[in-house]
């Protein structure tokens, strides 16, 4: 069989889309293990039902049904169509046309035809979404985190879908004036926009279109590892190591939690060598483990599943728009704490790549500097959260802004001891009354007695 110019020209294609794919895909995966450890490996059928329900079934996409119902029709364009690739990967390697239509007979006509109705459903999707981001005055999508490149990725990427939709409707159009056996449900309906053209034109238009989508296509899927619809990709592995535990119920810090139990068990040597602790170190045998990190103040302090929830946020703005400290004109946005995260984790990773670190270099890294802390999120936002889970809820993935915040909080108090006053006031009242009020334990059922008087 004779090798021609265009089979070699994909075949450099392919290799190359995906030796780029492959690094940034470990690149990826690399800055998510900068994470400490946690175990998310329990209750697997709970797990995999809820993958199935959140990230397949787009469950919780529909609570707003205008936005859910357009993005369910592109997810399921996105699937479905693409199910076309192999067909045409397997044409651009071997140089043969449409190699299904003879194994599958008439059952490829309908399969085609139904592809194409996906297509126009994605297309117009498509342009209704780039209205309402760009022409509606929607509060989600004009915060201040969403000027700039933010806007700018999520007008490529719908631009992007229009084109490959456009492309494979036009290249299904002109096949099916030049193989009329080819005549498929839409594109057979869209031929008087090509009447009149010669057969060599007609060849023009539908090479030109078949290469326009495959290498739109192969782009497309580069360039989503650098924007914020890697979702696509993460919404799966997010959506199954997701916290199953109750909603607003908050992990005990373990180094804190040995302390107190040592106060509390009056038969605990104070002098017995301490275990390892979760955040810190080892230690070498016979000697006691590092000192864990109380909280989190960068990326690499938080857990590799929040690093993941940074890479899989979405940037829809469902969370921001229901915060109540948002709502309310304070600085926080969920929104902006996961695209922070999501930023600095980038950041940290081109600097390893830059210092050339690998393997064990990696954990002794001792930073660039700045902090997820200070430079990319600040106190007044950490503050603002009332910890209501509303955003939680919100989230179309089920990522979690609020464990971020609250570990980036914990840093603040117990390793800079630094609480707006109403929380120090707090917190001397508990220590010293045993309660958040500042009166004692004593003098806690006097106002029975006073109740009692007044009704005397």
């Amino acid at each position: 069989m004779t090798v021609t110019i265009p089979q070699v020209l994909f075949l450099l294609l392919l290799v190359t889309t995906a030796v780029i794919f492959a690094r940034r895909v470990m690149t990826i995966r690399r800055n998510i293990l900068l994470g400490r450890d946690i175990d998310r490996s329990d209750r697997k059928g709970e797990r995999w039902m809820h993958m199935a329900r959140i990230a397949l079934g787009q469950s919780k996409m529909v609570a707003r049904p205008v936005s859910g119902l357009l993005h369910i029709i592109v997810y399921v364009g996105f699937i479905v169509i693409n199910l076309e690739m192999l067909e045409i990967v397997i044409d651009g390697l071997l140089g043969t046309h449409r190699i299904f239509a003879p194994l599958l007979g008439s059952a490829y006509g309908l399969l085609i035809g139904s592809f194409e109705w996906l297509a126009a459903g994605v297309l117009i999707s498509c342009v209704i979404f780039l209205i309402r981001r760009n022409v509606l005055h929607i509060a989600r999508f004009r915060s201040s985190e969403m000027k700039g490149w933010p806007k700018g990725d999520a007008n490529i990427i719908l631009a992007t879908e229009i084109v490959l939709m456009s492309a494979f409707l036009l290249m299904n159009t002109a096949d099916s004036l030049l193989h009329p056996e080819f005549s498929f449900a839409l594109s057979g309906q869209l031929q008087g926009l090509l009447a009149g053209m010669s057969e060599a034109g007609l060849h023009m238009v539908e090479r030109g279109a078949w290469w326009v989508h495959i290498i739109g296509v192969m782009a497309f899927l580069v360039y989503v590892t650098y924007s914020k619809h890697l979702h696509i990709l993460l919404a799966f592995p997010n959506t199954w190591y997701a916290n199953l535990e109750p909603s607003g119920k908050m992990d005990n810090m373990a180094a804190v939690k040995k302390e107190v139990d040592m106060m509390m068990d009056p038969n605990v040597d104070p002098y017995a060598t301490p275990p390892p602790v979760e955040g810190g170190g080892d230690g070498a045998a016979g000697e006691p483990a590092l000192p864990a990190t109380f909280g989190a103040r960068d990326v690499k302090d938080l857990s590799w599943k929040q690093l993941m929830e940074g890479y899989s946020c979405t940037e829809c703005g469902r969370c921001t728009s229901v915060c109540p400290a948002n709502l309310t004109g304070k600085l926080l946005s969920p929104r902006k704490i996961m695209m922070d995260t999501r930023d600095r984790l980038e950041e940290v990773g081109k600097a390893l790549d830059s210092a050339g670190l690998k393997g064990e270099e990696v954990k002794n890294w001792d930073g660039d500097g700045k902090s997820l802390l200070g430079d990319y999120i600040s106190e007044e936002e950490l503050w603002a959260c009332t910890s209501c889970q509303a955003c939680v809820e919100a989230c179309p993935l089920t990522i979690d802004p609020m464990g971020i915040i609250l570990d980036l909080r914990r840093n603040l108090i117990m390793e800079d001891s630094k609480a707006p006053e109403p929380i120090t006031s707090m917190f001397n009242n508990v220590e010293n009354n045993g309660a958040p009020w500042a009166f004692p334990a004593a003098d806690r059922g006097k106002w029975v007695d006073q109740l009692n008087n007044e009704n005397k």
